[in-house]
């Protein structure tokens, strides 16, 4: 199956493609038609997992475990490192169609999904930023076996204010040696190398675009101390850690473009990953949503089943409007990345509307399921537990509501 879409992705995937798209390249718009190779990608995303991860995702959540065996057959299978280019060996994926897997997966388990994406968000940055070498050593790595990435940037004092970042790395000769401690950091403790934001300009007063440097940093390496799982309300399939780095030998040739580059690289890196956390809520979203109509088909009171009773029929109506103008908007913010133009206003959006959503969604769904859906039998109290991460990891809601309100002023000013 990899293989087959591995020859339907390299036959039909065009670097800036208009992706929404199944019409000829002379088309005048946008369709919301999927092409043959979405449709391709999305069909076997959803068949793996209904098959694969659903039946496995409640274990996982009580135990913790992270999900190996689904990560080597997600890898087989073709479903992992989708953007990874072409001339490395892999797929050359674009956005859109990256999210559309990802919607997919996030609707069966998204404390697994997370495990798979938050692998993207730790090689993103070396898709973007890295020299050839540094693609071919390091992606295709993650290409040759089943391995995950993790990006570390998080500290215990610094989680929105990126700026904030108190990880050092002293450049001595053609070293850097890295100290510092780094905390939220998914994929922390299986990860096979890290990317790993540091300041290295050791004056204070120093703008974050150029006190900054992007490493990467390999988990075997003296020095690299992963700590303990971190023990979550939700998404408890995924490896949360912290970790240190005590005297951290890297070398000159693990900086991604050059000393003051990191907070560029690790804010642009969030541009192209928002979409597909967005999908991922959209994904859970959907989740509920069928959840809660199939159980309000399906319960009855006063002789009929409560889908019938308006209070409930209009919950549902609403949860489908939020799954819907939720979905358009990650594929808006991909669309953007695929057509080559910087989208951070719209990955925001995404990212913070889908996040808000499929909150609001989880909650509705869990009271539509009333008594039930406060037991741990029934699936709608897992996913409300793991929907709330989304208003938290890669940006708050409230973060991605400076961006986006920053971004329209800069806009009017650009335009007055």
């Amino acid at each position: 199956m990899a293989q087959l879409l591995r020859q339907i992705a390299r036959s039909t995937i065009v670097p800036g493609r208009r992706t929404f798209s199944a019409q000829a390249e002379s088309s005048t718009g946008p369709s919301f038609q999927l092409t043959d190779v979405q449709y391709e990608f999305q069909q076997t995303a959803r068949k793996f997992a209904r098959e694969e991860i659903i039946p496995v995702a409640a274990q996982h959540d009580r135990t913790g475990e992270y999900p190996w065996d689904i990560i080597r057959k997600a890898h087989s299978l073709g479903l992992m490192n989708l953007h990874v280019p072409q001339d490395l060996g892999g797929m050359g994926v674009n956005c859109i169609t990256s999210c559309i897997v990802a919607e997919e997966l996030a609707y069966a388990c998204t404390g697994i999904f997370t495990a798979l994406e938050a692998s993207t968000l730790g090689q993103t940055p070396v898709y973007l930023a890295g020299n050839t070498d540094q693609k071919k050593k390091y992606l295709g790595r993650l290409l040759e076996e089943p391995i995950v990435a993790a990006y570390c940037v998080t500290e215990p004092g610094a989680g929105s204010d990126v700026s904030g970042v108190k990880t050092r790395a002293e450049k001595k000769g053609d070293e850097y040696i890295l100290n510092g401690q780094k905390m939220w950091i998914t994929n922390g403790g299986v990860a096979n190398w890290y990317f790993v934001l540091a300041r290295t300009n050791p004056d204070p007063k120093a703008p974050a675009s150029k006190a900054f440097t992007g490493f990467i940093v390999e988990r075997d390496w003296p020095g690299v101390i992963p700590g303990r799982k971190e023990i979550n309300m939700g998404q408890r399939a995924s490896d949360t850690r912290g970790i240190t780095f005590e005297d951290v030998r890297v070398p000159k040739e693990n900086v991604l473009i050059g000393d003051g580059a990191g907070f560029k690289v690790a804010m642009g890196t969030f541009d192209k990953t928002r979409p597909p956390v967005a999908s991922g809520a959209v994904g859970l979203a959907q989740r509920c949503l069928d959840e809660a109509t199939k159980y309000a088909l399906e319960r009855k009171t006063f002789g009929v089943p409560i889908a019938h009773h308006q209070a409930v029929s209009f919950m549902l109506a609403d949860m489908a409007i939020g799954v819907e103008t939720s979905r358009l908007a990650y594929w808006r913010a991909a669309w953007e990345v695929d057509q080559g133009r910087r989208n951070t206003y719209y990955a925001s959006i995404a990212k913070c509307h889908a996040a808000d959503v499929a909150n609001k969604i989880a909650a509705d769904a869990v009271q539509i399921f009333g008594g039930n859906g406060f037991n741990s039998e029934y699936p709608v109290e897992k996913l409300m537990r793991d929907a709330k991460i989304y208003q938290i990891y890669e940006g708050t809601s409230q973060i991605q509501r400076v961006i986006i309100s920053r971004e329209m002023f800069t806009q009017k000013a650009e335009s007055a």
